[in-house]
């Protein structure tokens, strides 16, 4: 399916594991929405800081530099702000406290539509990976987040401490690069989308780059556009 609508006026969040992985799978469709008058936001749950082979680099290092390649590529793609929970890399765990971190931000930013990882995703044979524990800690947490737990009033009722209200998010677009059928046209865009994975030279090489721009021209081809990003979507009644 073609996803062609308007996004002025409406709100987005990306919430993502590590630094880059926004940028990896979602940042074109995203630098599309804001171009077409979205506001968007990045809610980032772990530092990033054991994604190196460098033997020279501390985790403290890794943390510090990775969070700000994130900041730099949120600005290339528009993105009003980052929000870093900071959590330990590769310790994430989909329990009640970081489900009460991720309503918070839900019901403070009253995002429209939020991007998450597929949880049901754990490992592509076509794409010769296995999904990142982190990754699915992270799209389970969010969807339960996103429902009910941001919805219901005596849910996390401490948080209007903060002034906060409970929130009702209209769509979630999940990150699966297998069984995406909501197909985004992100042409104008790819050149935004590379130039903020480059931000992220501590994770990115010239591989990686080849490696995604094939991976949305393998996407586009499926619906005639020259690069493509997809999603699996979730139309939240209201």
């Amino acid at each position: 399916m073609k996803t062609e609508q308007s996004y002025k006026g409406k709100v987005v969040l990306a919430i993502g594991a590590h630094p880059d992985d926004i940028d990896f799978a979602a940042s074109g469709t995203i630098a599309k929405m804001i171009k077409e008058g979205a506001t968007a936001y990045h809610l980032l749950l772990t530092n990033g800081n054991k994604g190196s082979e460098d033997p020279k680099i501390s985790k403290e290092k890794l943390a510090e530099i990775r969070r700000k390649e994130q900041i730099t590529a949120a600005k290339i793609l528009g993105f009003e702000k980052v929000f870093f929970l900071d959590h330990e890399d590769c310790n994430l765990v989909d329990d009640i406290n970081l489900k009460e971190e991720i309503v918070y931000h839900i019901r403070k930013l009253k995002p429209d539509i939020v991007f998450c990882w597929d949880p049901t995703l754990i490992y592509s044979l076509r794409h010769n990976y296995i999904m990142h524990s982190d990754h699915r800690a992270a799209g389970q947490a969010t969807l339960d987040a996103v429902y009910p737990l941001s919805r219901d009033r005596l849910t996390f009722q401490n948080l209007e401490n903060y002034g906060v209200k409970p929130h009702k998010v209209k769509a979630v677009y999940m990150i699966n690069i297998d069984e995406g059928d909501n197909f985004f046209d992100i042409s104008e865009t790819i050149d935004l989308k590379i130039k903020a994975l480059k931000a992220h030279k501590s994770q990115v090489s010239a591989r990686h780059i080849e490696m995604i721009k094939g991976w949305a021209k393998e996407t586009g081809r499926k619906v005639n556009f020259k690069y493509a990003e997809a999603f699996k979507k979730i139309e939240l009644l209201q």
